[in-house]
């Protein structure tokens, strides 16, 4: 849907700002184990189920969010609140980003001891690590398979540089960022790239 559409959905819809409330409030109470893991999340509620959004605008939303200060999912609920409803939109969202982890470490504040010290809750902490991990090599052979459907070079070649470059040589991330922006900038301007 194109950003008008959006807007006109949410002004016509009286349940809508309920709806992006309630599945923000899910996704950021799933969201466990970094910004990557919400990517499958905000594919599957808003890409899949709602339509409201594609998977090219989720990849540019998550990749947007996650270029500005801040935690991921945070800047990605505000932006695609923004998108969707304009400032109203963008309060919402925030608002039900924020609400799951106030209660989570609200409630582990009061008995931080117990949890530091129970056995059962680092192994739940564990499982949920392991698939964290699965949701995110699951996201990124699927965005590994559409680049290899579209059989370009260049987007090939940053990919394998920058696993190289991190995970063999140990290279900074923000450096492989930075790098890897300004490639873009520089050769990915074309129509061909954009699609």
């Amino acid at each position: 849907m194109s950003n008008e559409e959006l807007k006109s959905l949410a002004a016509s819809c009286p349940h809508f700002y309920w709806k992006l409330f309630q599945s923000t409030f899910l996704i950021s109470a799933f969201t466990v184990g970094g910004g990557f893991v919400i990517i499958p999340l905000l594919r599957a509620k808003y890409v899949d189920e709602y339509g409201w959004l594609n998977d090219k605008d989720t990849l540019n939303l998550v990749s947007i969010a996650q270029s500005m200060p801040g935690i991921v999912a945070v800047n990605a609920s505000i932006i695609l609140g923004y998108r969707m409803a304009g400032i109203r939109g963008a309060l919402t969202a925030l608002s039900a980003t924020i609400l799951p982890p106030l209660f989570t470490l609200s409630l582990i504040a009061c008995a931080y001891d117990w949890f530091a010290s129970n056995q059962y809750v680092r192994y739940l902490l564990k499982g949920m690590q392991c698939g964290a991990t699965a949701l995110i090599v699951n996201v990124s052979i699927d965005l590994l398979q559409k680049q290899l459907k579209k059989k370009m070079l260049l987007p090939l070649a940053i990919i394998a540089g920058t696993f190289l470059a991190n995970f063999c040589f140990e290279v900074n991330i923000m450096l492989l960022i930075i790098f890897d922006g300004l490639l873009g900038l520089l050769f990915m301007r074309s129509r061909e790239y954009g699609k």
